[in-house]
């Protein structure tokens, strides 16, 4: 049997509108590079990723381009054209690769840009024994359940039964592809997660759990610049 394809696909068509900054966040300069390509670059460098496709929106086009011909990258194939809500650029990324069904799709936000090699490397592994794989990180912190409003406490759950979703997330084509079509069909969909949508669609499908790590952290308020800066100095 041929080896499957893993095709990597950066999803970098959100606005980032908690940032206060003047470009998407994607787009911001971090340590010489933009954020974009502290992302691009480690699927790109990876041994076991064989193809990497950009998610841009429509506006951005022109600029990941600009990006793309100023850079060295090797397996950078195409520009995906996303949606307006995050949902809809992984559908883009699930339609764009929809022919090649036996292939491994593994979606990632352009905001973590400090990915390492270690969590690609292991969900690379766990491809080879399940089909729907995830990344995330214990909770550390007390959580409160609460009512409607967000303004009482209804009960204080068990901590040791959550994670912190991160992303790269994988999934044979087939699968994601299968769950996104219930998905659209869906009036009342809406999704910030793809394994959110295999679990809610494919719930007999097992999604494995690979240990990510805490500066695989996403780009969300000012101060995360910060937090990325003194990362990439130690």
């Amino acid at each position: 049997m041929s080896k499957r394809a893993n095709i990597a696909v950066i999803m970098a068509a959100g606005k980032g509108t908690r940032t206060d900054a003047d470009v998407p966040k994607q787009f911001l300069p971090l340590q010489g590079k933009l954020v974009l390509e502290w992302a691009v670059d480690a699927f790109d460098s990876h041994p076991g990723i064989d193809q990497v496709a950009i998610v841009a929106a429509r506006e951005e086009v022109s600029r990941v381009q600009e990006i793309i011909d100023k850079n060295d990258w090797k397996k950078v194939t195409k520009i995906i054209t996303g949606g307006e809500q995050r949902h809809q650029s992984s559908y883009a990324a699930v339609q764009a690769f929809s022919n090649r069904p036996d292939d491994n799709l593994i979606l990632h936000d352009a905001a973590r840009p400090l990915v390492s090699r270690q969590i690609i490397t292991h969900v690379l592994e766990a491809l080879n024994k399940y089909r729907a794989v995830g990344v995330a990180v214990p909770v550390t912190d007390t959580l409160f359940f609460t009512g409607p409003g967000g303004d009482h406490i209804v009960r204080v759950p068990d901590r040791s039964l959550f994670q912190r979703a991160q992303t790269p997330q994988a999934f044979r084509i087939e699968v994601i592809q299968k769950a996104y079509g219930y998905a659209m069909d869906d009036r009342g969909f809406s999704a910030t997660d793809d394994c959110g949508v295999v679990r809610r669609y494919l719930y007999r499908e097992k999604i494995y759990i690979v240990k990510g790590e805490e500066k695989n952290t996403k780009i969300t308020y000012p101060e995360d610049m910060q937090i990325m800066e003194r990362w990439l100095l130690h």
